[in-house]
C-alpha cells in the first residue's frame, strides 16, 4: 500500500500561485497513475487532476483546466501540483490520491495523503 505525504499548502491572495507537492513512499511510483482532489467545506470531494505513470497522460477537470498544472518526478517519487491564477473558491483541502481509476460516475482515488490547506482570499 503507497503512503501519500502532500505539503505545500497555505494563504495565497487572488491571482497569486501556490505549488502543492506529494511525496509517495513506495519506489514503484511510475506504474502507479497519481492525482490530485479536493474537499471545500460542505462539499463532496472532486477531482482535479491525474498524471499516467509515466507522464504520458493527463487529464483535468474544467474548473482548473488552463490554471493548475500536474507533473511528477519518478526519481523523487513525487507529484506536484503548480496551481497558478488562483480564485477564492479554489479554497480547499487539497489530497493527493494513488492509484486514481476513472469509473462510470469519475475519477476515483484509493489512497490517499493527510490534506494540506489552500486558503484563497479576494
Amino acid at each position: 500500500q503507497v503512503q501519500l505525504v502532500e505539503s505545500g499548502g497555505g494563504l495565497a491572495q487572488a491571482g497569486g500561485s501556490l505549488r502543492l507537492s506529494c511525496v509517495a513512499s513506495t519506489d514503484a511510483l511510475n506504474v502507479y497513475d497519481l492525482g490530485w482532489f479536493r474537499q471545500a467545506p460542505g462539499k463532496e470531494r472532486e477531482f482535479i487532476a491525474r498524471i499516467s505513470g509515466s507522464g504520458a497522460e493527463i487529464d483535468y477537470d474544467v474548473s482548473v483546466k488552463g490554471r493548475f498544472t500536474i507533473s511528477r518526478d519518478n526519481a523523487k517519487n513525487t507529484v506536484f501540483l503548480q496551481m497558478n491564477s488562483l480564485k477564492p473558491e479554489d479554497t480547499a483541502v487539497y489530497y493527493c490520491a494513488s492509484p486514481v481509476v476513472r469509473t462510470e460516475s469519475g475519477w476515483r482515488g484509493y489512497h490517499w495523503g493527510q490534506g494540506t490547506q489552500v486558503t484563497v482570499s479576494s
